[in-house]
């Protein structure tokens, strides 16, 4: 199966010059869905995970699946004011700008083995401000997966080192 085939360009969106890389149709064919989740399994090389951590919000949507695949629990990291126990946040810059994620600082235990998921690596700084947020609760990355890569951005040079598992490279 060849995931390209459900991966839609979307040209000038969300702004001029940019070509959004929509995984909808992906989401829509559970064939697809089912292959690129064994995909990121296989990819584990067998990698003892504890939890799954998803990244708001589309990051939820395969972080769950894997999540449920491996038997193990899901953790959402979402934008302010979105948990609603305490937490503990993580800014970071963008292009133009910065924001901030939350996670629920008692949902990732000291030496809990980490599987961090989101859709899409672009410049890195959400993922990155991600690992942060899970170093600080004591977790251990064990993988970061994305589906799509946008390999000209080198946004894993923001990535803990040989951790970093796409599925598309663009």
């Amino acid at each position: 199966m060849q995931l390209t085939d459900y991966i839609r360009t979307i040209p000038d969106f969300p702004k001029q010059g940019i070509s959004y890389k929509d995984i909808t149709p992906l989401l829509l064919n559970p064939e697809a869905c089912e292959f690129a989740v064994s995909e990121f399994i296989k990819g584990l090389d067998n990698k003892p995970v504890d939890k799954v951590v998803g990244i708001e919000s589309r990051g939820f949507l395969f972080g769950m699946l894997l999540a449920k695949a491996l038997g193990v629990g899901f953790i959402p990291i979402r934008k302010p004011k979105k948990l609603p126990g305490k937490t503990i946040s993580q800014s970071y810059d963008l292009e133009y700008g910065s924001d901030t994620i939350e996670i629920h600082e008692d949902d990732v235990q000291k030496g809990d083995r980490i599987l961090l998921h989101d859709d899409l690596l672009a410049t890195g700084g959400t993922a990155a401000a991600a690992c942060q947020l899970i170093d600080k609760l004591g977790g251990e990355i064990t993988q970061v997966n994305f589906i799509i890569e946008l390999d000209v951005l080198e946004g894993r040079k923001h990535l803990p080192k040989d951790k970093v598992n796409s599925l598309l490279h663009y």
